[in-house]
């Protein structure tokens, strides 16, 4: 009967020994993602029938990202649907560059859609081009700059905002 009693304890105290082992997570693993940074270089007042250069800078943590996907949309006020996407190309150094033409006075907006890291950030800037009578410029709403993992975000709520996308990865 002793026998028994320590075979049945033995045979799962060799089992437990046998199992697989899996190593701790690396710090590295357990970290957040850092947020995407798009730091957009356009000028805000530029001259009309003249070509603009459309820049973003593309950076996550101190590293300049080169792989990004950039897109830059482009509409006047008020005009939104009749806006255009221009691809950005990368020059260097995570810089993203694009071209395009105002060919009359008035208040532009642009959109850097940016996604690199399984990461999406599509900052907003308004751009006046001549002198435009501001009496008829349709203000945009200013829920613009968004920083999302998959979905939009409104980054304009500062911190309690990244601290919500924190937990949401």
């Amino acid at each position: 009967m002793k026998k028994w009693i320590l075979t049945l304890l033995a045979v799962p105290a060799l089992l437990v020994g046998c199992g697989d082992k899996k190593e701790p997570a690396s710090p590295a693993a357990l970290e957040e993602p850092q947020m995407l940074e798009v730091d957009i270089l356009t000028s805000k007042e530029v001259a009309i029938n003249a070509p603009i250069e459309l820049a973003a800078h593309v950076t996550q943590g101190d590293k300049n990202i080169d792989d990004a996907i950039v897109e830059f949309e482009v509409w006047e006020s008020g005009k939104r649907d009749e806006g255009q996407m221009l691809e950005g190309k990368l020059e260097k150094d995570g810089v993203y560059k694009a071209q395009t033409t105002f060919d009359h006075d008035g208040v532009y907006y642009m959109f850097a859609h940016t996604t690199a890291n399984g990461i999406h950030n599509m900052p907003k800037q308004q751009i006046t081009a001549g002198t435009p009578d501001m009496t008829k410029v349709i203000q945009e709403d200013e829920k613009a700059n968004m920083n999302m993992p998959n979905q939009g975000t409104d980054s304009s709520e500062g911190t309690e905002q990244q601290e919500n996308e924190k937990n949401h990865h």
